[in-house]
């Protein structure tokens, strides 16, 4: 016979015996998806202070000291100064060096051992070293009339040079003729030579000679002198050689006690007593 089902006129709608389908009973909804399972914790307990109150406040505040301290948190003003500093220079000492003649300004050699005098116009430039290689001459200690004064051009010099002759007059005449053709070229003109002398660093003196030298120089434009005056002072040295004192100016462009002044600051080299010397040390230089 065939099987048939019959509605419960009683039961719930929606719902369906699932007792013998289970195996317990109840009632649960027909079409409602299977829950899925929770796993329950218990409420954990609040935390208890074993310590006193106190405590975590001291603790806080000890922090919030260290912190302080190390400046943690403090706004930092921006540095004012540059990123990049600007190239200084600092001179060395330098030995200084009175002057004999009044008015004018002295221009000492390296430990201030050898000093002359420059009129008030000139520059003295004791570290610089200049010269013309062509004639083999090189002067030391120098100083500058009007340096620079149209171009590159130099009105006139000054340094201190040696030449390997014993006589000084013939020292002093190669120098000036030396420096004659090479500043200025043309033919020089060779004056006679007078007596001099230089003042040794104990007071007593020793002989020299000073020879003075005209020339037309060769060169043309605007920066050629027309005229030129070299005047040398040379005295006896060491080895068979002489130290030669030189001067040199544009006799048509220096003022017309020009030659005068030649002569008078190749006079005024001598040598300088320790007592004598002091030392300075310039100014810091700033290059931009």
């Amino acid at each position: 016979m065939g099987r048939f089902s019959r509605r419960r006129e009683d039961a719930k709608p929606g719902y369906e015996d699932n007792a013998a389908l289970r195996g317990f009973g109840g009632y649960e909804p027909a079409d409602a998806p299977r829950a899925q399972p929770k796993r329950i914790r218990p409420r954990a307990k609040p935390l208890k202070w074993r310590r006193a109150p106190w405590f975590g406040l001291a603790f806080i505040a000890l922090v919030a000291g260290v912190l302080n301290a190390l400046g943690v948190g403090k706004p930092h003003p921006a540095s004012s100064s540059p990123s990049s500093s600007l190239p200084v220079v600092t001179p060395s000492p330098r030995v200084v060096v009175s002057p004999t003649v009044a008015g004018w300004k002295s221009v000492a050699g390296r430990d201030g051992a050898y000093a002359y005098d420059v009129p008030p116009n000139w520059e003295p430039a004791p570290d610089v070293q200049h010269g013309w290689d062509e004639r083999g001459i090189r002067l030391i200690t120098s100083a500058f009339l009007g340096k620079n004064f149209c171009g590159t051009s130099d009105l006139g010099g000054a340094g201190v040079l040696t030449e390997p002759l014993p006589d000084p007059e013939a020292a002093a005449r190669k120098a000036a003729t030396d420096l004659a053709a090479g500043a200025y070229g043309g033919t020089p003109q060779v004056g006679p030579g007078a007596e001099a002398q230089v003042t040794k660093a104990d007071g007593s003196a020793v002989p020299a000679r000073i020879v003075v030298v005209e020339v037309v120089p060769t060169a043309t434009g605007e920066c050629a002198a027309k005229h030129a005056l070299v005047v040398a002072m040379a005295f006896g040295g060491d080895s068979g050689t002489s130290g030669v004192m030189v001067a040199y100016a544009d006799s048509d462009r220096s003022g017309p006690s020009v030659r005068d002044d030649l002569v008078r600051i190749v006079r005024s080299y001598r040598f300088v007593p320790a007592a004598d010397r002091s030392t300075t040390t310039p100014p810091p230089t700033t290059y931009r």
